[in-house]
């Protein structure tokens, strides 16, 4: 059942940072009901190839776990489901431009005066005040404006690199479920609900902690190191005899122990490497002096030795390899989920484990309009009228 048992939220969103926040709650076991948009639902639904039996892979990834409804908000009888549904809800997730929620009379303000508990999560690209509040949302120019694309890549003077996976999206759904349940927690104690505000940009920023200190302490604005690490070295990937290494010897001790493990100890001694402040210094000296004697060995020898010595090691892997892998599958992050339509897909679990009452992934991702006449009746809908709701188009029964 999850912690979050008898949690009720309304998903008025698309894609991805908005769902990532319902997904998040209805992994920890909220009663998370997406509204789909008419005609054709979630955007997500076309992001194809891949498919899996003629449905979209990525919807559903970001969308097991939910109960679905289809409503035309552009119809007053699609207005006056949704508006019902979030008289009854604790918390609304929303992810649309600035505006549009008022504009079809859910606004926060309006929809605060029927239920005044109700937690009212706004993700957006760049938050709803200051210059850029009217702007879409996009991780990549969310990547490029919050100074992550600054930082990533191979060096100084090669091209901008924004990180492989869309990180302000899933950071801003994560930073807004934790919002969420922090608003939560003080409606439990005082009966009032507030408005959640978060953003792409302001998840991006977040990820630049240790560089946002740099620049802080010494005004200069710190640029890409590859894999390295901004304050610590050897804290980076190297090349072996057959992949790739990722090496954490980043304090006095594990250095020690590496030089040992690597069978260099005259690097102990060199001087351009007595701390980590001088290995700093001396960066590129560093990798060249330990890129040589780590190619020596395959992947899974220097995995071997470095942790018998002690030494924070792990190889580079690739999606596949992640899956595969025995503490992926001991921690259930890979599992199968009961689909309506294709019977048991794979997917990613939980990553929240809690002892007395577990997250856990028990739903597929809804086909479109699944759930719509079970939570219609749930919300007081007599058969009839939802009839005469799909009938006029305002509803679409899956």
């Amino acid at each position: 059942m999850g912690p979050l048992a008898g949690l009720k939220v309304v998903e008025l969103a698309h894609i991805m940072a908005g769902p990532v926040c319902g997904l998040m709650l209805a992994d920890l076991g909220a009663d998370v009901v997406k509204v789909e948009k008419l005609p054709g639902g979630d955007d997500s639904r076309r992001f194809v190839p891949p498919e899996v039996g003629g449905e979209s892979a990525a919807f559903m990834m970001m969308n097991r776990n939910k109960r679905g409804i289809a409503v035309d908000l552009k119809t007053a009888g699609g207005r006056a489901v949704v508006r019902r549904l979030l008289a009854g809800a604790d918390v609304v997730v929303e992810n649309y431009r600035r505006g549009t929620m008022e504009r079809l009379g859910l606004g926060y303000d309006s929809l605060r005066r029927d239920n005044p508990g109700l937690v009212y999560c706004e993700i957006s690209g760049f938050g709803r005040t200051g210059p850029y509040a009217d702007r879409g949302g996009f991780d990549l120019i969310a990547q490029g404006m919050s100074g992550l694309m600054s930082i990533t890549g191979e060096g100084p003077g090669r091209p901008p690199v924004k990180v492989g996976a869309p990180v302000t999206d899933v950071t801003a759904g994560i930073l807004a479920a934790m919002g969420v349940l922090a608003a939560y927690v003080r409606r439990l104690a005082t009966g009032e609900g507030q408005r959640v505000d978060t953003s792409l940009f302001e998840a991006g920023i977040v990820h630049t902690y240790w560089q946002s200190a740099i620049r802080l302490a010494t005004d200069a604005p710190p640029g890409p190191l590859g894999s390295a690490h901004p304050l610590n070295a050897p804290y980076q990937a190297f090349a072996t005899a057959d992949g790739w290494i990722n090496i954490g010897a980043a304090n006095q001790a594990n250095w020690l122990r590496l030089v040992g493990v690597l069978e260099v100890p005259e690097l102990a001694d060199d001087p351009r490497f007595a701390d980590n402040a001088a290995r700093m210094r001396n960066l590129p000296a560093l990798v060249e002096a330990l890129a040589a004697p780590v190619r020596r060995r395959t992947t899974a020898e220097w995995l071997g030795r470095l942790e018998a010595a002690g030494v924070p090691a792990g190889p580079v892997l690739d999606i596949a390899q992640m899956h595969a892998d025995p503490q992926t599958l001991a921690r259930a992050m890979l599992t199968t989920v009961e689909h309506a339509r294709l019977g048991q897909v794979e997917t990613l679990g939980a990553p929240v484990k809690l002892s007395a009452t577990p997250a856990g992934v028990a739903r597929g991702a809804p086909v479109l309009g699944q759930h719509t006449r079970e939570v219609l009746r749930e919300n007081g809908y007599a058969e009839g009228e939802i009839d005469r709701l799909a009938a006029e188009g305002a509803v679409l029964l899956g």
